[in-house]
């Protein structure tokens, strides 16, 4: 394997120091099925510094590519370090572990500033990313991806990383880590970004309100996400809250919502057979929540807010059928509640965005006396899963490769969203435009 087109890179020989140097060799198609298998033995071998750097390295996509296909056919993970050097028998030397000076650090791109919380009122926005399930471990090329589609706004929808620690300096150190990689750093940049977490990055795996560290966990997170000192999300318990995008001149009103399905979540019925896996059945406890009365009701003052469309973001998946995973299926009356509570208040243009599942999809929930209700899933930003699971309400098939989603409006004349899920090419796997008419109620301008 060669690099791809470009000015080649200088490769160094693993144990040396910059002094041994070489081009880089053709590989027949013979060692490179032979590399596939000698990756299985090495995969182990992984290079932090490697990993963190990989996205000032264009020059080797490809082999990061490779990484991703050996992982995909082999169900292992290999670092790109390890591939270099199975590959070609030597290492870039920007990725072999050197000192660096402090001469040789590039400043850190400045943050675009996040919009402001409501009842602050941004500009009208036409093009929001979103995707969650990214381990600060590895690399997130995907990132590059969404630079080329110029969203207006990225929404990072929950296991943003993986904590999964009482260590709150640990938990802190992990969010650094992210913070660190430079194809965050340029999302960053390019676009103003807001978050809201799920369990990961929480803390614990599946944790609700019982995690004991929420307060410690909950600032950090503010911190990280560079949230405003005069925040309403400062002033309440969990980290719910709001945004307002308006045009002055035509009125349109885009309003966000991200929800906190973990600070208040009561414990899910686990399933008695003891399975790893599809752990939860539903559960119909009427004294069980998932928001917490608090912020349902925060929830309903937002819906009779005017809005155009409102795209509600939960990090744990609305719309889809049952599957045993952590959902609102689990809590089967709060999920009506919430389809009540749209009806109730005559909510116009209400459409879902999620995460958590490691896969993507889209789903259509349609109920008596509501418009459809979508939910565009996008969940494996650098994580994925070894097979979907049954859902009669998804649209089209489900995207098992690394994904981001991407909900695109157009404000004109009979608006409409188009819902989209676009894979590390940048192909949208999941594509459905729907008009802004279609999800009102009958009789409600």
């Amino acid at each position: 394997m060669v690099p791809p087109n470009g000015p080649s890179p200088t490769w160094i020989h693993p144990g040396h120091h910059g002094n041994v140097v070489s081009s880089v060799p053709e590989t027949p198609a013979a060692a490179v099925l032979a590399a596939i298998g000698l990756c299985c033995w090495i995969c182990n071998c992984r290079s932090e510094h490697a990993e963190s750097e990989i996205v000032t390295l264009s020059n080797v996509v490809t082999i990061e590519k490779c990484c991703v296909m050996i992982r995909k056919i082999l169900l292992v993970r290999v670092s790109l370090t390890a591939v270099c050097f199975v590959l070609t028998g030597t290492i870039p030397c920007e990725l072999w572990a050197q000192p660096v000076t402090t001469q040789d650090v590039a400043p850190v791109p400045v943050a675009k500033q996040p919009p402001a919380p409501a009842p602050a009122v941004n500009p009208l926005i036409s093009k929001i990313a979103f995707g969650s399930c990214s381990t600060q471990d590895d690399p997130q090329p995907i990132l590059r991806t969404v630079l080329e589609w110029e969203p207006d706004l990225f929404i990072y929808l929950g296991d943003n990383i993986y904590g999964d620690t009482r260590d709150m300096q640990l938990l802190e150190a992990k969010y650094q880590k992210l913070g660190r990689k430079k194809e965050f750093q340029a999302l960053r940049a390019a676009m103003p970004v807001i978050a809201t977490w799920d369990d990961h990055d929480f803390g614990e795996n599946d944790a609700g309100k019982d995690f004991p560290f929420r307060s410690e966990s909950k600032e950090i997170f503010l911190r990280f996400w560079n949230e405003p000192a005069d925040s309403p999300r400062r002033a309440h318990e969990g980290i719910y809250t709001s945004y307002r995008f308006t045009d002055p001149g035509s009125g349109k009103t885009l309003q966000i919502l991200l929800l906190d399905t973990r600070w208040f979540r009561d414990p899910p019925l686990r399933s008695p057979f003891g399975s790893w896996k599809n752990d939860y059945l539903p559960d119909t406890d009427p004294a069980k929540t998932l928001l917490g009365e608090t912020q349902w009701a925060w929830l309903k003052e937002r819906l009779q807010e005017p809005a155009d469309l409102r795209i509600i973001g939960s990090s744990i998946q609305f719309g889809h059928e049952h599957n045993g995973w952590e959902s609102w299926t689990n809590f089967p009356r709060e999920l009506m509640k919430m389809v009540k509570l749209i009806e109730e208040t005559q909510a116009n243009g209400v459409v879902f965005i999620s995460g958590d599942v490691h896969w993507g999809e889209l789903s259509i929930l349609k109920t008596p006396n509501c418009y459809p209700l979508y939910d565009l899933t996008a969940s494996g930003l650098n994580r994925d899963w070894e097979n979907v699971e049954p859902n009669g309400n998804r649209f089209g098939d489900a995207c098992m490769d690394f994904h981001f989603g991407m909900l695109e409006i157009n404000w004109s004349g009979n608006p409409s969203v188009q819902f989209r899920i676009h894979d590390m090419t940048g192909r949208a796997r999941v594509r459905r435009t729907v008009r802004l008419s279609e999800l009102r109620f009958p009789g409600k301008p």
